[in-house]
């Protein structure tokens, strides 16, 4: 059996996140790593008031991955693949090798702050549940309005598809998927308007950040946020990481690809269980675990158990 991790991304966020890291030298080593970069504490990011910032957000999301994969690793658990959804696959970078934490965290807390500046206010993102991507899709080029953009964004499942864009016409989008039978059409805990072309500048930026970091070749592969393929080429996920913020998520058809390569344990990393949920639905013969809702002991023990078997 193989096991993939799957690390969340912004939407996952909740006050306090860090203090639910499971205790121990290893997460503790990534929180005082963490502090020593930042110049400040880690934990001035996970407050109620603080994940108002997208910037300290995405910082408690990387951290809160890292850590738990730290954790696990410690535990003697290696998974076979590594995805991350949006930031998330920063958490998946460094996982898998590819670029060290303190440089992660750098980059993401970069990256946030340009999110930031780029709409400080009025933009956003939505969902649709329950509409496929072609019918969306088709709702959004008869509505669309220059002064009020929005895009398709990520693909989290056949029939959940995010919005980005300004607020007034996400809100028109989601008005009329509603009354087009959408199952459920809302606005995400999401301040910028990620994955769609309004953050392009932000991509070009973060291009020139990440070509001055050092990267390695992946020891365990890495499933791309863009294209929704496997990356062993350590120039391939450096565009990933750069472009994914411009560009739509394909995490069904990433996520598939992991199922496709014999993953039957699907892991999330905390904060949340937003991909696990998806993975359960998507590919209901997989076991499917989060440390949020499982813990971070029961996931090892299961983990290290179903290696066995294989």
């Amino acid at each position: 059996m193989k096991i993939s991790f799957l690390f969340p991304g912004q939407g996952s966020q909740k006050p306090g996140l860090l203090n639910d890291l499971p205790a121990g030298t290893p997460v503790q080593d990534v929180i005082a790593s963490a502090n020593k970069t930042l110049n400040e504490s880690v934990y001035n990011h996970h407050s109620k008031e603080a994940l108002y910032s997208t910037k300290s957000v995405q910082i408690s999301l990387l951290t809160a991955g890292v850590g738990a994969f730290k954790a696990f690793e410690a535990a003697g658990v290696k998974p076979d693949f590594v995805a991350g959804h949006s930031v998330g696959a920063f958490s998946a970078a460094v996982a898998a090798g590819v670029i060290d934490y303190q440089d992660a965290l750098k980059v993401v807390s970069y990256r946030g702050e340009l999110m930031e500046r780029a709409y400080p206010k009025g933009y956003g993102m939505g969902v649709v549940l329950g509409m496929t991507e072609e019918v969306l899709k088709s709702i959004v080029s008869r509505y669309y309005e220059e002064m009020s953009p929005v895009f398709i964004s990520n693909k989290n499942a056949p029939d959940q598809i995010t919005l980005s864009g300004a607020l007034p016409g996400i809100q028109r989008i989601l008005d009329v998927a509603r009354q087009n039978e959408a199952r459920c059409a809302s606005f995400l805990n999401v301040s910028t308007p990620s994955h769609c072309p309004l953050l392009l500048s932000v991509s070009e930026k973060l291009f020139e950040m990440l070509n001055n970091i050092p990267f390695y070749k992946p020891l365990i592969p890495y499933a791309g946020n863009r294209g929704a393929r496997l990356l062993f080429d350590p120039v391939d996920i450096r565009q990933d990481l750069a472009e994914s913020v411009s560009s739509a998520v394909q995490w069904h058809d990433a996520s598939t690809v992991l199922y496709e390569n014999g993953t039957r344990l699907f892991i999330e990393m905390p904060p949340g269980n937003i991909l696990s949920r998806l993975a359960a639905k998507a590919f209901p013969e997989a076991r499917v675990m989060s440390v949020a809702e499982n813990g971070l002991d029961d996931c090892a023990f299961i983990a290290k158990r179903e290696r066995s078997k294989s």
